[in-house]
């Protein structure tokens, strides 16, 4: 059902029903007692309920997936190379004996 939003045009007074398209329109105003309630034009709303869209839920005639909504997206940076473990030092060279002074 519908929400309908009204105002009236002689306090300022609004309110919002919840009606069946087939009701009558208000016009009896609770504030100030006359029947001055005017129907609002409103945005429609909407909700979204569930777990949301995926792919297959609208199947092209083919049946098959396309493989762009499967992959990787294109616009998407591809995801960074794992990070290879670092090499071992070089171990130190030993130290060149130095000729004795005798």
């Amino acid at each position: 059902m519908p929400i309908y939003a009204y105002k009236c045009s002689e306090c300022g007074f609004q309110k919002d029903a919840l009606q069946k398209m087939s009701d009558p329109k208000l016009t009896h105003c609770p504030s100030c007692n006359q029947e001055t309630l005017v129907k609002q034009v409103t945005a429609a709303g909407f909700q979204l309920k569930g777990s949301g869209w995926y792919v297959t839920d609208f199947r092209g005639g083919s049946g098959k997936t396309s493989e762009a909504a499967t992959g990787p997206s294109s616009d998407a940076a591809p995801a960074p190379a794992p990070a290879a473990a670092p090499a071992p030092a070089p171990a130190p060279a030993p130290a060149a004996a130095k000729p004795s002074a005798s």
